[in-house]
């Protein structure tokens, strides 16, 4: 029997600079916009103060990395660890520190896998600039991404450059929009979207003349969208609700141009944003060499007429800024044939293969799962441990979907789960876990910070021992 996954399937975990690292003001590192948000709910969870406190117990936390058998470990560098505004002088002890880590990461036979940007824009750009509003945040970016190419690409050969932009732009807390006016907003937001592209294309050709052998791409949040009923409106909106919400990017990634229906949409909105001489020419050059994806639900839509009230192209959300419905387009609705996590999340290991074959099939590339997981309100037995079989159960099912696409044949480079230990949720603290590692802290009380393995880092060390055997 042919094996499941590829001999060289990279097995790995995940997380992100502010959700882990802590030592938010140390050695010089500058607050962050993700820092910012998290002061402000503070009063209620936990924030990036101390996080999982992966700054001061690196060596501790690497090394059970090393326990754990993964091949990879796919991490983000704060940009205002490295350049403390954003735009001005380096900060030397950021650049050692990251030196280190993955300096230990390699010596551990892990090979790091980095991200340069996950939702934590340097707050300085954000009040001298407002961010990505304007192109000398693109610029402040291309250098920060070449200082990083430079230094660490001798030893980084696989690069994300932006996490989740096509989420991360729905999101105005993370994007530090305030504007209450929605077509201002809409407009605010469709001109930080195009400066991204284009410091993703610039990070892109920077890596292609500085690392040799070197691969970037995105990583973007996935969507599969199942229509609400056979109707033909509703398959359309379902596949404009993909359009829209993930696939326009990746096209931009690939194409480098805005695909037709997207830019009817700015077109309908009066929010296309400005473009200068040049930026075609940049966002040509910037294709992407492998796709990374972060997939953890499906959704569900239906056919939403538009009217005198709400125009053709009108986003309206209900509930939350990701969801959002569009007039004349799709409206966001609940999926009867799934089971939900705790926390809201439709649980649905074929939407996964789904997505794969799709992405797959658009554009030929190599495909990475960057983040897959399960978040849960974990808790320590009387008998010192954390049995979290619903992980391992939604872990098993997701890793046969992954070999099914791969039977399929899809090119499937590596799973990392989301994440490797406990971190900071942006919405629910501490109070949601993610991790294969227990970090023993709640809300407020710090408690000695105790890394505990879950059942679940005992089972996925022996999926990886045996390379994809599902027990």
């Amino acid at each position: 029997m042919a094996e499941r996954f590829p001999k060289d399937f990279l097995w790995g975990a995940s997380s992100s600079a502010f959700q882990i690292e802590g030592g938010w003001n140390a050695d010089g590192k500058g607050m962050t916009v993700a820092d910012y948000n998290s002061f402000k709910h503070s009063e209620k969870q936990a924030d990036s103060r101390v996080a999982s406190d992966f700054y001061h117990r690196w060596r501790e936390d690497i090394a059970l990395m090393k326990e754990l058998g993964i091949r990879i470990y796919r991490f983000s560098i704060s940009w205002a660890r490295m350049i403390p505004d954003g735009d001005g002088a380096v900060n030397p002890k950021g650049i050692a520190f990251y030196d280190q880590v993955i300096n230990c990461l390699l010596d551990h036979g892990i090979q790091p896998f980095v991200t340069l940007y996950h939702f934590d824009l340097p707050y300085a750009l954000a009040e001298k600039y407002n961010g990505w509003e304007s192109r000398r945040c693109v610029y402040a970016f291309e250098r920060y991404a070449r200082i990083c190419l430079e230094r660490f690409g001798d030893r980084v050969q696989y690069w994300q450059v932006i996490n989740e932009q096509n989420l991360m732009i729905r999101v105005d807390e993370r994007m530090n929009i305030r504007e209450p006016n929605l077509q201002k907003a809409d407009r605010m937001r469709a001109q930080m979207d195009h400066h991204m592209f284009l410091a993703h294309a610039l990070a892109t050709r920077a890596c292609h003349e500085l690392v040799k052998g070197g691969k970037i791409g995105p990583a973007v949040s996935s969507t599969c969208t199942y229509p609400l009923t056979n109707r033909p409106e509703d398959v359309w909106a379902a596949r404009m609700n993909d359009n829209m919400k993930t696939v326009y990017c990746l096209d931009m990634h690939y194409y480098g141009a805005y695909p037709g229906y997207y830019l009817r949409y700015l077109e309908e909105r009066n929010i296309v944003p400005v473009m200068e001489a040049g930026d075609e020419a940049v966002l040509k050059d910037g294709r992407m060499d492998y796709i990374a994806l972060n997939y953890y639900r499906t959704l569900c839509a239906s056919y939403l007429p538009a009217d005198k009230e709400h125009p053709v192209g009108m986003r309206v959300c209900r509930g939350n800024e990701v969801d959002f419905d569009q007039y004349g387009y799709f409206r966001d609705e609940k999926n009867e044939n799934l089971t939900a996590s705790e926390y809201g999340a439709q649980i649905d290991p074929m939407g996964l293969r789904i997505v794969l074959n799709d992405y797959y099939s658009r554009y030929h590339l190599p495909l990475m799962i960057t983040e897959n997981g399960l978040g849960m309100a974990d808790t320590v037995s009387e008998d010192g441990k954390v049995h979290d079989s619903c992980r391992i159960a939604y872990m098993k099912r997701h890793l046969e979907a992954c070999s099914l696409a791969i039977e399929d044949g899809v090119e499937l480079m590596g799973y990392s789960m989301w994440s490797f230990m406990d971190l900071l949720s942006s919405h629910q603290g501490f109070r949601k876990r993610y991790g294969l590692v227990y970090v023993n802290r709640d809300e407020k009380d710090l408690k000695d910070l105790r890394r505990v393995k879950k059942d679940s880092f005992y089972w996925y060390q022996n999926v990886i021992r045996t390379n994809g055997e599902l027990l």
